[in-house]
């Protein structure tokens, strides 16, 4: 039986009246000097719990560390916890060691007391940070991880940014070679709102840089010579960082030899002797030049070369106008197209030639004083316009091929070099034709016969129709005027119709008011009838007809017929009249002669 049933028991037996009874020993089961001792143990424990402030940043002793934790004694009813995680950036942590810590929970659900190192570092660091943003101190921090657009950076305890722009004064590529290293920072910037840092290592080399800028500035000079390491290389030039000043090499001023792109003659990080072209009044934009220390291509050309001379090269830059060909290290030389081929037909010249190419040339102009040199292809063969007059005499016959058009004309190259033209008169004897794509196409064959040669000028011409005899001058027997054909309406408009006869080259032109039928009606499209000439032309190949003169001569041809019949009556009956009077006159007298 237990202390507290046997005190209750005493007092029933007892009989002790109710407002005697000791209802705090009944339910406490304590007697007074028990309920005291517990009283006073928990007003120790209670004020020890009341003078931890979750603010408040203390200092505890490591007394045991675990694979995941550092158990810390700060003085309390029981031990704290700490994850190691908040010990990366101090590797070295060992049994001993004094910490600040933070309370955290005062009690988990397992009775520990969960502490904090990461909350009182940051809760002192940023005091510390804001003070080092004051005076620019350099302060040392960890690299502990990479993050967007830079780095993640330990300062006392703060996870401040670094931006990648301000890990260094060159691009870094690699971020990851910084993580886990401590490094050297300047905070550049707080934000006390968001509880933001941001840090620079490139603001410290900077610092450190612009005393032996200023120097280096100080002793620039046009035409000094410097030694410099590649910055940074662009598709128009190099950035030279020269000690803490950077100068550009453009593109143009690298080599003498045409450049694609930097790249091909420099890289990063390497170390390159300069000499300074230009630079502006602050020295802040500075030209420089890799070329100019070396002596130029055309003062190495051989003074033998002269206007005639045979040279081979390789084609560097394709243009639709030429090509320039490389004879020489730095040494370039223009093939216009015009001078790629004897042809008159100018193309691209990427028809030719291609960049890379070998070819072989001559010298047409070269200027020394200019450094300029044009060349030519096609003086390497035979002009084709050589003995001419035997290949090509007036009247000879050939087979040409169409190469283009003009509103006057067709162009017929003979042989490569050799282009005649044919008017467009000179294509057909009967075909009335507006355009010379109305006859031919562009490749088609055509036969031509040489019609005039003009040496001097470089010009042929030629003729398709001369090949056969000309049909008018039959035509101008066959359709002489007076004559009637029968013809076809192939074409009605309201100036006319084209009337197609049997000869199919011959087409005539009646006008409107002569297409008139005897019927008052008019010839309409595809409607054959019988046409007169009433006109010839030779010369303009031009015949006119037509329909209603047919029956109208008709009609005046009968009526002539008609008057000269009426005519004949009117004698005859005045003839057999006075035949009457004459007999009547005989009567008369034979009468009175009786």
């Amino acid at each position: 039986m237990s202390k507290e049933t046997n005190s209750a028991e005493v007092l029933l037996n007892q009989n002790v009246a109710p407002e005697q009874f000791d209802w705090d020993s009944f339910e406490s089961g304590l007697d007074a000097d028990a309920r005291k001792e517990k009283s006073d143990l928990e007003e120790i424990y209670n004020g020890s719990l009341n003078n931890l402030d979750d603010n408040d940043v203390l200092v505890g002793k490591v007394v045991r560390l675990t694979d995941k934790e550092a158990i810390v004694d700060i003085n309390f009813k029981s031990e704290g916890v700490i994850s190691l995680n908040e010990f990366r950036y101090n590797q070295g942590l060992k049994v001993g060691d004094e910490v600040e810590v933070m309370v955290d929970r005062r009690e988990d659900k397992t009775g520990q007391l969960q502490l904090s190192h990461k909350k009182a570092r940051t809760l002192k660091a940023w005091d510390k940070v804001n003070e080092l943003h004051e005076t620019g101190e350099i302060v040392n921090g960890f690299v502990k991880s990479r993050t967007k657009g830079g780095m993640i950076v330990d300062v006392h305890g703060i996870e401040a940014f670094l931006p990648g722009s301000q890990i260094d004064v060159k691009p870094i590529k690699d971020y990851d070679q910084f993580v886990g290293k401590t490094m050297e920072f300047k905070v550049v910037k707080i934000n006390p709102e968001f509880k933001n840092v941001v840090v620079s290592h490139k603001a410290l080399i900077e610092a450190d840089i612009e005393g032996q800028k200023k120097e280096i500035i100080s002793q620039l000079e046009k035409g000094q010579v410097l030694e410099g390491t590649v910055k940074n290389i662009t598709s128009y030039g190099v950035f030279i960082d020269l000690g803490g000043v950077d100068g550009l090499i453009h593109i143009t001023d690298l080599s003498w030899s045409r450049v694609n792109h930097p790249s091909e003659i420099l890289e990063d990080g390497q170390t390159v002797k300069v000499v300074i072209l230009d630079f502006d009044d602050e020295k802040t934009r500075i030209q420089l030049g890799m070329k100019q220390l070396e002596p130029h291509p055309w003062d190495a050309l051989s003074a033998d070369l002269k206007v005639g001379d045979k040279v081979k090269g390789k084609v560097v830059v394709l243009a639709d106008y030429g090509a320039f060909v490389e004879i020489a290290p730095g040494v370039e030389g223009l093939i216009h197209v015009s001078e790629m081929s004897w042809s008159t037909h100018l193309r691209s010249a990427g028809d030719f030639v291609k960049v890379g190419d070998e070819v072989e040339a001559e010298v047409l102009t070269l200027d020394r004083d200019e450094r300029k040199i044009s060349l030519g292809i096609k003086q390497l063969s035979k002009d084709p316009w050589e003995n001419i007059e035997a290949k090509y005499p007036v009247g000879s016959k050939h087979v040409g091929t169409v190469r283009n058009f003009t509103n006057f004309g067709v162009f017929v190259e003979l042989e490569e070099g050799i282009d005649g033209l044919i008017y467009i008169s000179d294509l057909s004897w009967t075909k009335k034709i507006k355009h010379p794509s109305e006859f031919c196409a562009v490749g088609d064959k055509l036969d031509v016969v040489v019609l005039e040669l003009d040496i001097q000028a470089r010009r042929l011409s030629l003729g398709h129709k001369q090949l056969t005899e000309n049909p008018w001058d039959t035509f101008e027997t066959k359709y002489a005027e007076g004559t009637i054909h029968a013809g076809k309406a192939v074409e009605v408009h309201d100036k006319g119709a084209s009337v197609q006869f049997e000869d199919a080259e011959v087409e005539a032109f009646c006008p409107s008011r002569l297409l008139e039928k005897e019927d008052g009606s008019k010839i309409k499209k595809g409607e054959e009838a019988d046409f007169k000439v009433i006109e010839f032309n030779k010369e303009f190949k031009r015949v006119v007809v037509s329909h209603t003169g047919i029956f109208r001569d008709e009609e005046k041809k009968n009526a002539k017929e008609a008057t000269k019949n009426v005519t004949s009556s009117s004698n005859e009956e005045r003839s057999t009249l006075g035949d009457i009077d004459a007999l009547a006159e005989l009567k008369r007298k034979m009468e009175e002669g009786k």
